[in-house]
Formats: structure tokens, sequence, C-alpha cells
């Protein structure tokens, strides 16, 4: 009976434990050209196992709550996220305030090097972070999401060294297709078949890659039109798609896992 009791006492310790795990959102703060940016880390603290780290570049809208919570369930058990501030921390576009989103993202896309500066300094702060948490620096890559996939095709280009980057319903355009021979990272791209938004600049960016030494691959999905990942959003255009993003991140978790393969 002692050894039951014992055991019954173990059992609720670890359930208590498990109660107590949480997804952490840790603010990531830094200053560049004399912008201050305001990043939140996220992560689950059920383990202190090493895992891999990414930068994620959320949609036009920003770092905000639906941002925050896309972060967490990407993350899971798997990944430590470092949801990224592209704007600075003065500017945050309100949601679903297109006009104000546009202006966040226009200084940007008109400068195509101080997108590469920020998104780079974002891959250097997720490295500083392994000091308090728990991320493999071997095992770093990134993703993003419309203006976020943008922004991480433009950190492969800029030839940072990560294993990977994922680009959902991301902006293809570039300011310099030959930089493409610098790419170090497997790049991820995966658009709908018909976002009239990005398709346009499909066959630019399959030349483009073709220049590149890394592993590439563009996926178009079928009947998919822009925002496929974004829940909540539902304009003839602009359309969430349940199976579309199930598809997507599952072929995204390949991906990096591929990639991860070996830097272990």
């Amino acid at each position: 009976m002692r050894h039951i009791r014992c055991l019954a006492a173990f059992l609720l310790a670890g359930f208590a434990f498990a109660a107590q795990a949480k997804m952490v959102q840790r603010p990531v703060e830094w200053t560049q050209g004399g912008t201050r940016f305001h990043s939140v880390l996220v992560y689950d603290d059920a383990s202190g196992a090493k895992r891999p780290g990414l930068v994620m570049v959320p949609n036009w809208f920003g770092v905000n709550d639906e941002a925050i919570k896309k972060a967490e369930m990407i993350a899971g058990k798997d990944y430590v996220i470092l949801l990224t501030d592209m704007y600075g921390a003065n500017v945050r576009p309100q949601l679903d305030n297109d006009a104000q989103a546009q202006a966040a993202v226009k200084p940007l896309y008109a400068n195509r090097a101080l997108m590469r500066s920020r998104i780079n300094e974002a891959l250097a702060q997720l490295r500083l972070q392994a000091k308090d948490a728990p991320i493999d620096t071997a095992r770093l890559a990134a993703i993003g999401f419309c203006f976020g996939g943008a922004a991480v095709l433009d950190l492969a280009r800029s030839g940072a060294d990560v294993a990977a980057v994922a680009s959902f319903h991301g902006d293809l355009s570039t300011d310099d297709a030959s930089m493409a021979k610098h790419i170090k990272a497997r790049v991820l791209a995966m658009n709908g078949a018909d976002d009239t938004w990005t398709m346009k600049d499909a066959d630019k960016f399959m030349d483009e890659m073709r220049q590149s030494p890394a592993a590439w691959q563009f996926v178009v999905l079928g009947h998919a039109v822009h925002c496929f990942t974004e829940e909540g959003e539902n304009a003839p255009g602009c359309k969430y798609d349940a199976k579309a993003a199930a598809r997507s991140y599952r072929l995204m978790h390949a991906w990096l896992d591929e990639a991860f393969a070996g830097r272990d």
C-alpha cells in the first residue's frame, strides 16, 4: 500500500508539473538605425531540450495577438520562434486596416536593402536568445506569411547562414535577381494557384531560383488564393483555406526536417 501511495504521489507531481508548463511569450527588443523594435519570443517551456529556432515574419499587420497565436501553434514543442517586428515598435497597423498596413510595408518594399538589413538583424537577435531559451543555434531557419514571405526570401537572397526559409503566400518579387547566387538556405515557396497578387511573378521567381546553388521548391496550391493560412480572412482574393493551410504546414515541417538533418 505504501508503494501505491508513493506511486500516486509521483504521478500527481508529474501532472502538476505538466499543468504548469506553458507557452512562453517573452518580449525581445533591440535598436537598429535609431529605430526600436519590439518582437516576441515564443516557445513551450515544458522541456529544456534544445530545438530549432525560427525567425517568423507575420503578414503586413505585423506583431499582434493573432500573429502570436499563430506563432504558438507553429512552435508547439518543435521550435523556438522569434515573432519579428519589421516596422519598429511605434508602428502597429490596426487589424483589418489595409491602409495602415500598406503604409507600414511601403518603405520596406521601396528599399529592399533596408528590408534585408532588418531581417538579418532579427536573425542575429534570435541567436542571442540561445543564452536563455532552448535554441539549437546549429538549426536555424525563417518562415514568413504574405509580406513576411517576401522578408524571409530576402533573408535567403542576402546569403544568410540559415538552413532553410519557407514562404507562405509571399510576395515573390525582388529588386535584384542576381542575388540568388548567394543563397545558402533551402528555399520553399508556397503560393495559391489563384493568387492574383503574387502569381504574376511566379515565372520570374523560378528563373531567379534557377541561379541558386541551394535546393529550392516552388509549390502551387490548387484553387487557393492569397492569405490561405490566415484564419478569419474571407474576401474573394484573400481567403483562409483550411485544407491548403494544413497541407502547407506539412510541407514546411518536412522541408525543415530535411534541412536540419545532419545539423544536430
